[in-house]
């Protein structure tokens, strides 16, 4: 009986996350214009950062370095990021976003809190709280996995 009360659970959670993850994404779709999600999240984690290397971007992404540098190419010929030297070391290449790059992500950021905020006020308090509390513990429990491999 308990096997299959787990496989339950795991049936719902399998459903429940194609669906969020595939409307979620639908509705981010819109707010990007021309950038991909993980190019988003990119730009964020630069603007939050500053200026970063390639190889903390792999890191932190858990991706191999040429998906990093793909991606940062299509990013340096769209003009929102850009290289240069990394401090003492020649060999270092700093990524920071431009201008424009700031600008975008800046007014993006506003519509996805927007488009947040909307799904949230849905929601109690109580249950923001607790489901904020519980995707971070899967956020830990995914990036512990991750780290053990």
């Amino acid at each position: 009986m308990l096997e299959r009360s787990i496989q339950q659970l795991i049936e719902r959670y399998l459903s429940v996350s194609f669906l969020v993850n595939k409307r979620g994404a639908a509705l981010m779709k819109c707010e990007l214009d021309d950038v991909t999600h993980d190019q988003y999240y990119l730009l964020r984690y630069i603007y939050k950062r500053g200026v970063c290397t390639s190889t903390e971007l792999a890191d932190v992404f858990a991706v191999n370095k040429s998906a990093i540098t793909a991606m940062t190419n299509r990013l340096v010929e769209k003009g929102m990021i850009e290289r240069g030297r990394g401090g003492d070391d020649r060999r270092v290449i700093a990524l920071s976003l431009t201008e424009k790059g700031r600008k975008w992500l800046e007014e993006t950021e506003q519509n996805v809190y927007e488009l947040v905020e909307a799904i949230m006020t849905k929601l109690s308090h109580e249950e923001i709280e607790q489901f904020i509390q519980t995707y971070e513990k899967l956020a830990m429990i995914l990036q512990e996995m991750g780290e053990s491999k």
